[in-house]
């Protein structure tokens, strides 16, 4: 039961906050009956990783309820993008400026060797 305590990690996208938490309390009460409910969640608090265990304790403290941790862990993982995975963007949907040309920026020359022509690189004289 240790192991499986010390090998699970939360993961967003797999673990359900509140089924997580709990398995991990009833798992550590298990291992140490004598342990108070505030060290318990710290312990937990631990497994869930750096940015969203800063955010957790920033919006709760150090004393805190079981609960009050698991609620304000759902609503960081629904409300923010710490746990969120960035896709990329299809490249259909380019931006079309509706500008007209004569109020755009002028583009930039394309700078080439004034004793070859070459775009590659540039004459010191």
């Amino acid at each position: 039961m240790e192991n499986s305590f010390k090998s699970s990690i939360f993961n967003p996208e797999k673990d359900k906050p509140l089924t997580w938490f709990f398995k991990q309390k009833d798992r550590l009460s298990d291992l140490h009956p004598d342990m108070s409910d505030t060290m318990i969640n710290i312990k937990i608090l631990r497994k869930c990783g750096g940015e969203l265990e800063h955010a957790i304790k920033s919006r709760c403290g150090e004393p805190c309820l079981t609960e009050d941790y698991v609620i304000s862990m759902e609503d960081i993982i629904t409300r923010t993008i710490i746990v969120k995975t960035w896709t990329k963007m299809p490249m259909e949907s380019k931006i079309i400026s509706n500008v007209p040309r004569e109020y755009r920026k002028p583009e930039k020359p394309v700078l080439k060797c004034h004793k070859c022509g070459s775009t590659s690189h540039l004459a010191n004289t």
